[in-house]
């Protein structure tokens, strides 16, 4: 009965893009159809997924990558948010950040993908000419890019993230979903108090030996303002939401994750799509992340402050 109604739930929250099973069969809806190209945010070469039969405008989710991490490892993940009726945007961001030139997400990447959004909605020949809600701008972060995310959410400046004097939030930029995050800080070994001017949601791996679940806890309480929440998924790591385990290039976790990669980034998808669309204003989202989904997804914990 339980797994009945998960995936009735599940069928609810997407109903506008995938073709619903009656809420009485024990059968999964199939997957909808996601599709993909590349494109560039300036000069960053981005990989683009969106769900192919979706009617309407649809809002554009930014993924802020981990540290050295490459985009095309996040290819799964990102098929499962745009399965929920987003265009999810992947840049490959590479800078210079303490010596070593690689992959590591800032904070003008928002600015940067809120210009392609229009400019892509404009262009012709785009597979989403017309389709983009140019208004509306979400993002997803993992570790490195989910820590820049925070500033991006409390409108602070700091390096490595920001390198200016100041930083504004775009108003196009409604919330945050960010996967083994925390705020704490290297030097001084704790974590600041953050005045988030948007909704911020932290996904947290049980077994995450890099980005500690304790780190996630503490910073949840630093958050000063909801819509704000922290799910806790039991049996995933640092790269829970990669499409391999330790990918080439990335500091590895040594804390080994002993359910399935399809499981983990199934679970943090989900999780992450539906408290962004209830940001949106989507009530059965909302119903689902704060009020049935805990008791119906027996892969997490969940707190949540509204």
């Amino acid at each position: 009965m339980k797994r009945a109604a998960h995936l009735a739930l599940t069928a609810a929250l997407t109903g506008g893009i995938l073709s619903v099973v009656p809420t009485t069969s024990a059968a999964a809806a199939p997957p909808p159809a996601v599709a993909h190209y590349s494109s560039e945010i300036v000069n960053d070469g981005t990989d683009v997924y969106y769900p192919a039969g979706a009617q309407g405008e649809l809002p554009v989710a930014l993924l802020m990558q981990g540290a050295q991490v490459h985009r095309m490892h996040y290819a799964a993940y990102a098929r499962a948010v745009a399965a929920y009726g987003f265009v999810v945007v992947v840049p490959n961001h590479k800078r210079l950040v303490f010596f070593d030139s690689d992959y590591y997400p800032s904070q003008k990447m928002p600015a940067q993908a809120i210009d392609w959004m229009a400019a892509e909605n404009a262009t012709a020949s785009s597979p989403l000419a017309g389709r983009i809600d140019t208004d509306t701008l979400v993002l997803l972060g993992h570790s490195f890019g989910g820590a820049a995310a925070l500033g991006v959410a409390e409108e602070s400046c700091g390096i490595p993230f920001c390198t200016t004097l100041g930083y504004s939030l775009p108003d196009e930029v409604k919330a945050a979903s960010l996967f083994g995050t925390n705020n704490k800080s290297p030097l001084l070994g704790s974590s600041a108090s953050m005045d988030n001017q948007i909704p911020v949601q932290l996904v947290q791996g049980t077994v995450d030996g890099v980005a500690l679940p304790a780190d996630a806890e503490t910073s949840y309480t630093k958050l000063e303002n909801g819509p704000k929440q922290i799910v806790r998924v039991a049996g995933a790591n640092h790269y829970g939401i990669t499409d391999t385990q330790n990918p080439a290039g990335a500091d590895p976790d040594a804390s080994v994750q002993p359910i399935s990669q399809a499981a983990s980034i199934a679970t943090s998808a989900r999780w992450a799509a539906t408290f962004l669309k209830a940001q949106l204003g989507d009530g059965a989202a909302a119903d689902y992340v704060y009020s049935t989904g805990d008791a119906a997804d027996p892969g997490v914990t969940v707190t949540s402050t509204r």
